[in-house]
């Protein structure tokens, strides 16, 4: 189904495109006054929008630390807000995405800024992560930012997982994990924070928005914080 519509002409908030996913059910593009052109996704800004502002403040104190980044991952690429974010924090870095929609994906070639030069991923970034594909690859950066709707799958927080991700990482590269923030979901995030303290011991957190930023830094002592 595709689809243009008016959401609210008074606030100048436009639904440009309407689109149904496999993964994500109905994906909308939406352009409003206040945040620019975002994917909604539901019930949520997936890419562009907000979303991006999240991932703006993390980057930020990411580059603090970091100041050169030459390759980068990123799962759950989505419609590209975290690739551009890195194209404009490091410039030349190298930029793979994985995701397994499809969808998202191209509603961000046609209307975020997704760098032309992405390597892009379609498919299911708990495979890919231990795929021929990556084998022998590493990275300074790596973001994580895994959402159905507003779950956090389950399959994402498993020992397996987050180690097979941790073992992408370079010496002294860093991994930035997104979580929701807000009523049941802290408790979800609370206990994702915990875990990541007991396999990795550097974990730094910090909140922008409704969502927790968790930092793993390869060889930082335990307990330093990302500056900013």
């Amino acid at each position: 189904m595709k689809g243009t519509r008016l959401i609210d002409f008074l606030n100048g908030v436009t639904e440009i495109e309407d689109v149904e996913s496999v993964y994500n059910g109905r994906v909308s593009v939406v352009r409003d006054l206040a945040w620019g052109t975002y994917i909604k996704a539901g019930g949520l800004t997936q890419s562009g929008g907000v979303a991006k502002k999240v991932w703006k403040t993390a980057l930020k104190k990411v580059k603090n630390q970091m100041p050169d980044v030459r390759s980068s991952f990123i799962l759950g690429l989505g419609g590209g807000s975290v690739a551009d974010l890195i194209k404009k924090y490091w410039e030349g870095a190298e930029v793979t995405g994985v995701d397994i929609d499809s969808v998202m994906v191209d509603l961000g070639k046609k209307y975020l800024k997704m760098p032309e030069d992405t390597e892009i991923i379609i498919g299911d970034a708990e495979k890919e992560v231990k795929s021929k594909r990556l084998e022998g690859k590493s990275f300074d950066l790596i973001c994580v930012d895994i959402y159905a709707g507003d779950n956090f799958p389950e399959k994402f927080q498993t020992d397996d997982f987050l180690m097979a991700v941790y073992s992408l990482l370079n010496k002294s590269g860093v991994i930035v994990f997104n979580r929701l923030y807000y009523g049941e979901k802290r408790k979800e995030a609370y206990k994702f924070g915990e875990k990541l303290e007991r396999m990795f011991g550097n974990v730094d957190r910090f909140y922008p928005e409704a969502n927790v930023m968790f930092v793993i830094t390869n060889d930082l002592p335990a307990g330093r914080q990302v500056d900013g």
